[in-house]
């Protein structure tokens, strides 16, 4: 195999990791906080009590309230799941003088000159 065709391979394989790190987190992250956002910036928020605050507020209070009983139903497993797949990636790379990174890229290292 020719130095070309191993270059193809290795990113061949880092595509394929990064889109499958990225495939594996959550993307709720903007409508949270549009949702957070929405809630602070409110003047009433300030003037009445927590409940009602919650009450007025009813897309940010589904959102908590979804985010509590999925948090109950293990999606906090899928959260961490992408550094596993990176943790177990640097494992068996490292036997080939490489790594990567939490999003999948990954870093060639010089390899060791034998003597």
């Amino acid at each position: 195999m020719n130095s070309l065709e191993q270059a193809e391979d290795l990113k061949a394989f880092e595509r394929r990791l990064t889109e499958y790190i990225h495939c594996l987190q959550p993307a709720t992250g903007r409508w949270r906080t549009t949702g957070a956002w929405n809630w602070l910036i409110d003047p009433e928020t300030q003037k009445v009590s927590f409940f009602t605050s919650l009450w007025n507020h009813p897309f940010f209070t589904i959102s908590c309230i979804t985010l509590i009983g999925l948090f109950f139903a293990g999606i906090h497993k899928r959260v961490v799941a992408p550094s596993i797949i990176a943790a177990r990636c640097r494992t068996v790379l490292a036997e080939y003088n490489m790594s990567c990174d939490d999003t999948g890229k990954l870093i060639l290292k010089p390899r060791p000159h034998v003597q």
